[in-house]
């Protein structure tokens, strides 16, 4: 490519590139992609070079750096590469003595196993392969600016031919990767076989498109991981050649993502779409620009929550349906009440709708949250009517600090909730604020809800909200916020009206109610800091 004073110059460090050894590991795939990629952008100007050969004079060059896998890079060139705009493509937990966070319980390593702690620290943003890899980072190095694309990259000639395999006639019965590397785990492979009573067959992992085209003649393929992987390309190649798989989903990052239950053409696709958008995620970050969550059409569901307001629902459904940003489908829970939702008028309404001869009260929509294919759930509390920007707030504060996002944040005292000091629509925040838990609307990854059935409430009476953020905070380390509700911006606000329709006499927190009200919640918190919850003032 021929240099103008136009281009940036893009260096990309690693330890190894494609082409060095027989049978290039995932790392060096994954990096050949973005590579090329990058390559070809007019405005960049992309060199490599090796860790262990990275000089300064090379590195002053440099406008921009990506870190790849990093062992034989020196500490006096990571201490330089930290004087730089610079991005770490982490691939296999190098954060860790042992490369592996599997053994430790939730994934936390101690803190005499944390290593390069200040270079992730410094790094103007972690991209990693999935979800669970982006939740374990950040448990154990404390960041906010790591990113998840949710796959490996390939590029869209490798995905067309992975998906014509997929039609393959399956001629042969179980295979076996023949890899002499431990943490892959062909003698666990072996054993499981043995035990099982299933035949075999050891296959090599040779040149890729000979090892697909191999791979896709067999019904299923074994394979026992050893260490947490941070996506297994091996086992979404297996997957997009019609080939089952027996593996241990709790070491795959790719299990953590919802393109894990698609297989054959149909996960060539979805894969192929996550690629694009991340290798749009690497545009804007070497460019030092804010990354762009694109919702588009169909990025998100909306729920509702319908109990003793029929009169507000339609003006709800409005609200939502002339939002900037579109969504996919609009869901209301409806808890069994003395109000009237008859299915002819929702009908009319054109929603889909869960209607329940039961009071589930806070949890029912949360359940019903779980069946959202969409990257985003929104939720609204009856009371609700957002500004017509309200969900463009969220995608953008979502972009710049990923959390659990709401309308209303309460910043507790203590080991109780009363007291607690509000932020949001009802008392409003400049710019977004870290706060304990939200409620009245909420906007958050689908992917994040599983983390509120990882523990039984404390009561099912009260405190969703709580748990909530309790939970997501414990399991995946992931903080709550409220988005910007700016005094002259109500287009921005999540509720226009609150104070008008949230204190009627159907309001759940209403005066007669408090002292049961209040009770509840204060139990909620104590039960979930004696648990583990670290509270914003604590913290």
């Amino acid at each position: 490519m021929t240099k103008s004073s136009k281009h940036k110059e893009i260096l990309f460090v690693a330890d190894m590139v494609r082409g060095q050894l027989p049978g290039a590991g995932g790392a060096e795939n994954n990096d050949d992609v973005l590579l090329m990629h990058l390559a070809g952008q007019e405005d960049l100007h992309v060199s490599f070079e090796h860790c262990s050969q990275l000089t300064q004079e090379t590195l002053d060059k440099a406008d921009f750096v990506i870190v790849g896998n990093f062992v034989s890079l020196s500490d006096s060139m990571k201490a330089s590469i930290q004087k730089k705009p610079f991005l770490i493509y982490e691939h296999d937990h190098k954060y860790l003595r042992t490369r592996d966070p599997s053994p430790f319980k939730d994934f936390v390593a101690p803190r005499n196993q944390i290593i390069n702690e200040e270079f992730y620290q410094n790094a103007s943003a972690v991209v990693v392969l999935s979800e669970v890899c982006r939740e374990v980072i950040q448990k154990n190095l404390r960041i906010d600016e790591v990113h998840s694309i949710g796959t490996s990259l390939w590029s869209d000639e490798q995905l067309d031919f992975l998906g014509s395999l997929s039609e393959n006639e399956k001629i042969n019965e179980t295979a076996i990767i023949d890899s002499s590397n431990s943490i892959k785990g062909r003698a666990e492979a072996i054993k499981h076989c043995a035990t099982s009573g299933i035949e075999y067959t050891l296959i090599q992992t040779k040149a890729r498109e000979e090892f697909w085209q191999e791979l896709s003649l067999y019904k299923r393929l074994v394979f026992m991981p050893q260490v947490l992987e941070t996506f297994s390309r091996l086992c979404a190649e297996a997957k997009m050649v019609g080939c089952k798989l027996v593996t241990k989903p709790r070491l795959l990052g790719f299990a953590s993502e919802s393109s894990w239950t698609l297989s054959g053409k149909d996960l060539v696709e979805e894969t192929r779409a996550r690629v694009h958008k991340a290798l749009q995620l690497f545009d804007a970050l070497v460019r030092e620009e804010k990354p762009e969550v694109n919702t588009g059409d169909g990025e998100i569901t909306v729920i509702l929550n319908a109990y003793r307001r029929p009169d507000i629902l339609e003006e709800q459904i409005e609200a939502i349906r002339n939002q900037s940003v579109k969504v996919k489908d609009i869901w209301v829970w409806i808890n069994r009440s003395e109000a009237t939702f008859s299915e002819e008028w929702l009908a009319e309404l054109g929603v889909k709708y869960f209607q329940s001869n039961f009071n589930w009260k806070f949890y029912g929509r949360f359940a019903a949250a779980m069946l959202a294919d969409t990257e985003f759930v929104a939720m609204f509390d009856d009371d609700t009517i957002p500004g017509k920007e309200w969900l463009s707030n969220c995608v953008q504060t979502m972009n710049e600090t990923p959390g659990i996002l709401g309308g209303v944040g309460c910043i507790l005292p203590g080991e109780r909730y009363t007291g607690h000091h509000r932020v949001g629509w009802s008392n409003p925040n400049e710019e977004t604020t870290e706060v304990d838990l939200v409620g009245h609307a909420w906007f958050f990854k689908s992917e994040w809800l599983k983390y509120l059935w990882m523990e039984k409430p404390y009561t099912w009476e009260n405190g969703e909200d709580i748990q909530f953020s309790y939970t997501a905070q414990k399991y995946g380390g992931i903080k709550t916020y409220v988005a910007p509700h700016p005094k002259d911006k109500p287009e921005l606000y999540s509720s226009l009206k609150g104070m008008e329709y949230g204190v009627d006499e159907v309001a759940t927190s209403r005066a007669r109610n408090h002292d049961v009200f209040y009770a509840q919640r204060d139990a909620c918190v104590r039960n979930a800091i004696k648990n583990g919850w670290k509270i914003v003032k604590e913290r």
